[in-house]
């Protein structure tokens, strides 16, 4: 495929995906008239369709041909599953979502899985290895050459969401001691240059880092100077493979890093990191972040079974059925109040849903800070302060606004003080919620964004309708 025939524009996925969908339905259609007319001519036709199907997909990136499996059901997916070159399966099964991967494999031999895990490199291999069966990594493991072998062990011997699970091993690394002439000719000897190669890592003769030397000095410096001379003065951004991830991602978007070193406890590269490893990395921890915060354990396949799908929602929704009854039992409570004075059935919905949407703005701010590094635990109290402050100021405000309405709507100022007292008490409660339970999960280890968002919201309505029926009961009634 030519250059120009790999160009493509965002939107193009979309419209790959739409001409599936449209190729899919029309060889539905004809497959269902030829079995039930028998028809020559309309068999000719489905074989068409498949045609003209495989040419699409053979013309598409295995990443937009991930995109296109992952929009469809899973009787389409996996009929356009098998119409894909076996030669790609691989590197589009590391671009599905786990889930859809999952599903994916489950429909390949063993055969299959070692063809498709034989084409990957070790990094990549590394990724895609948990979810293979162990039969079929053992036998690609023995198929490795020794070097391959390591580097598989290596990649898979670092802890999830670390610098060692990222990194990859496909780098150019130069001596110091040549001149830029002999580094040219090294590099024209590949028939092309790793992905995002913005940089060369000079080493001495035991990969020990000394430095690196940008593509732009190698051009722009006369081929006879030696690298010593043009490698860059400035200290090395370099990585270990212990190094957290989202501190790595953080230091590519500070520093503007295209790849950097990966190097051991005696300075020896090991590997490298690249902005395609770390694009990748902050896309998966932001679609983890979204399903935590609606209290789902996992990435699930929007065309999952029943089964699959209650399986993994289950949890939450028996948390927050559970406050639900909690907050059913708080108005139950007060049933004799309401029964009395209507008027707070209608105005207790507004306390606990303002109170549930600032908790969330507060939770938010407090769990992207944590994953951006900005929150150490010393903080909690300052953190805790300035939110109070925050709740209050609003209550004051919103919550004189709604009061005046309260009074003007059933004439009564008492209601109006009421409801502008049980909005200020919401918004603390739900202020000093929102900095205490992520910073609480962050102190035990856990996941600060796992389930905030229901138990910041039951939180809020309980209290909310406790606050607000609790004065209606001593100061109306």
């Amino acid at each position: 495929m030519s250059a120009e025939e790999q160009q493509h524009s965002p939107d193009d996925v979309q419209q790959h995906l739409r001409a599936v969908q449209e190729l899919l339905a029309r060889h539905r259609l004809v497959e269902e008239l030829a079995h039930r007319q028998q028809d020559a001519v309309e068999g000719t036709m489905h074989h068409e369709h498949l045609n003209e199907l495989q040419d699409l997909l053979e013309g598409m990136h295995p990443a937009d041909i991930a995109f296109v499996l992952e929009a469809l059901p899973l009787e389409d997916r996996l009929f356009v599953w098998n119409l894909v070159k076996a030669e790609r399966d691989g590197e589009i099964l590391l671009e599905v979502s786990d889930a859809v991967r999952e599903s994916l494999i489950e429909t390949m031999d063993p055969d299959e899985l070692k063809a498709a895990a034989e084409s990957l490199d070790a990094d990549e291999l590394a990724d895609l290895a948990p979810d293979l069966p162990p039969e079929v990594i053992q036998d690609v493991y023995q198929s490795l050459d020794t070097e391959g072998r390591e580097q598989l062990r290596a990649a898979m011997s670092y802890p999830e969401d670390t610098v060692g699970a990222l990194m990859d091993f496909d780098m150019v690394t130069v001596r110091e001691d040549v001149t830029l002439e002999v580094v040219l000719r090294y590099l024209r000897r590949f028939d092309e240059l790793p992905d995002h190669t913005d940089k060369l890592f000079v080493v001495d003769r035991d990969d020990h880092l000394r430095g690196i030397l940008t593509l732009q000095n190698l051009l722009t410096h006369d081929p006879e100077m030696e690298v010593s001379e043009v490698m860059g003065t400035e200290p090395v951004i370099s990585f270990v493979p212990e190094d957290d991830a989202s501190d790595a991602a953080q230091a590519f978007e500070r520093y503007d890093l295209v790849s950097a070193p990966v190097i051991d406890s005696e300075k020896r590269v090991i590997g490298r990191l690249t902005v395609a490893d770390v694009v990748d990395y902050i896309r998966e921890e932001s679609d983890q972040e979204i399903l935590s915060n609606a209290g789902l354990r996992e990435e699930e396949d929007i065309f999952a079974s029943v089964w699959d799908s209650v399986k993994n929602r289950w949890a939450w929704l028996a948390i927050n059925m559970v406050t639900a009854i909690i907050a059913s039992r708080v108005i139950g409570l007060f049933e004799s109040s309401i029964e009395r004075l209507v008027a707070l059935a209608a105005l207790m919905p507004i306390v606990a849903g303002i109170g549930g949407n600032s908790g969330n703005q507060t939770i938010t701010m407090i769990v992207r800070a944590i994953a951006m590094g900005q929150v150490e635990q010393s903080a909690m109290r300052r953190l805790l302060r300035k939110e109070m402050g925050v709740a209050l100021f609003n209550g004051v405000v919103w919550g004189g606004f709604l009061g005046g309405m309260a009074w003007w709507l059933y004439g009564s100022w008492q209601l109006g003080a009421v409801m502008t007292s049980a909005m200020t008490l919401n918004l603390l409660l739900a202020a000093s919620a929102g900095v205490i339970i992520p910073m609480m999960r962050m102190r035990m280890g856990k996941d600060p964004a796992l389930g905030s968002s229901v138990m910041i919201t039951s939180l809020t309505d309980s209290g909310g309708f406790f606050i607000f029926l609790g004065l209606a009961t001593l100061f109306l009634l």
